[in-house]
């Protein structure tokens, strides 16, 4: 094989599934095979493949300007994008650094975050905070703030330390903060949902929480809403989810941006924190940038996808999506291979009952392997089984991703019990 596969262990590696093309939910490979996509394809795909509106959104940028640099040249789709994204998010975010994936817009607030107290005058103020069970991307500066786990073993040596607090409990964040409160920087953590760390949901009032203990120490509040953003916790933003009083310094957005269509991410932040930046003296600059920053094609299939939830019943369907997988849930969760049910709006989620838990659980694999001899697409995190759909799901194909769910989990259990 000449294309080294991301996450996969390449000895001895069946080869992969080719898939040709995309309609709604659907996938379909070279040898005729249909596959329902219930993990949106990495948590990025929000409307359908293939979604006619945004395809040709793209078409007609590419047919005018397909990029530029972002620095002393600008473009109208980069320009306007700022401009209807900012007010669909938390109050109080006024600037948006254009990059390219959801570990980047990550790497970018933490150097905003980090640059901001040195040239605030309070050099003092380096360290960060991260949720136990976190994770925030594969690039040196999210690994750090991410949990120590099979992603990061071969890098922990160089990896700067972090402090960590549960999700699940505010006490040890208003010890610490007591304690360290002058040397925070800034709190990342995912509003609500951590995904790829185990899909562990939050309530509510732990994201204010952490918002009033950021305010009463002067630690910024960092807001990783690269899965959670554009609906996926019921909301536009998860951040959103906890009401106006809750509103983070800087927000990450990446993966729905574009509904999956082109790599493309962007991090917002208050207009104290960019004037910051604001100086004649040039070493002062945010130096952080890329070559297809703000690229013209990302950017209007960015605005295409806010076109169709300005114009269509997304959070409709969101809502359908939801209650479909709390009835579902609901009935498994009595199921003997269950340990647990959770659910943040789209996001169903079932903890599996094993010995070997966490991401290298060998079931993970067994379950992916029983669902696509059903003709569902899904990728657990070891024990944890979720489903994550495109929008456009039909009650019928949702109700197809959870029989082979169930399916798969009976004739697991008929094997092993």
């Amino acid at each position: 094989m000449r294309v080294w596969y991301p996450y996969t262990q390449m000895l001895g590696l069946a080869p992969p599934i080719e898939i040709v093309r995309g309609r709604g939910a659907w996938l379909e490979a070279a040898d005729g095979r249909r596959y329902l996509d219930a993990i949106s394809s990495w948590w990025v795909t929000l409307h359908g493949h293939a979604e006619p509106r945004i395809a040709d959104a793209i078409a007609r940028q590419a047919a005018q300007l397909e990029h530029v640099i972002l620095a002393g040249f600008t473009h109208r789709p980069a320009e306007e994008l700022a401009e209807r994204l900012l007010p669909l998010l938390p109050q109080g975010l006024e600037h948006l650094f254009y990059s390219d994936d959801g570990s980047t817009a990550v790497e970018v607030a933490l150097k905003m975050a980090l640059q901001y107290w040195q040239q605030r005058g309070q050099p003092r103020r380096r360290k960060l905070i991260a949720l136990e069970h976190a994770y925030h991307g594969d690039t040196l500066g999210a690994m750090a703030v991410s949990a120590r786990s099979p992603f990061t073993a071969a890098f922990d040596w160089m990896l700067p330390p972090v402090e960590r607090v549960p999700s699940d409990n505010l006490a040890p964040l208003e010890r610490l903060l007591s304690e360290q409160g002058p040397r925070v920087a800034a709190l990342i953590m995912e509003p609500l949902l951590q995904a790829a760390g185990g899909m562990f949901v939050q309530p509510a009032e732990f994201l204010r929480g952490v918002h009033r203990l950021c305010r009463e120490h002067g630690v910024l509040l960092i807001a990783d809403e690269v899965l959670t953003g554009f609906g996926r916790t019921g909301t536009m933003f998860a951040s959103n989810g906890a009401g106006d009083g809750a509103s983070p310094d800087i927000v990450c957005l990446s993966k729905g941006l574009t509904a999956g269509f082109m790599p493309l991410a962007a991090t917002a932040c208050t207009e104290e924190i960019f004037s910051a930046f604001l100086s004649s003296d040039r070493r002062q600059t945010l130096f952080h940038g890329h070559s297809f920053t703000g690229n013209p094609l990302g950017c209007a299939a960015a605005l295409a996808s806010l076109d169709i939830f300005a114009t269509e019943p997304v959070f409709e369907r969101i809502d359908a999506i939801a209650r479909h997988h709390a009835a579902r849930l609901s009935r498994l969760r009595s199921h003997p291979l269950v340990a647990d049910v959770r659910q943040a709006g789209t996001v169903g989620i079932i903890e599996l009952k094993q010995t070997d838990s966490g991401y290298l659980a060998a079931i993970g694999p067994r379950i992916q392997s029983l669902c696509l001899e059903r003709g569902v697409a899904l990728r657990p995190l070891g024990s944890v089984v979720y489903v994550l759909p495109p929008y456009c799901i039909t009650p019928d194909e949702l109700g197809g991703v959870w029989d082979a769910i169930e399916f798969s989990l009976d004739s697991i259990g008929a094997t092993t019990l």
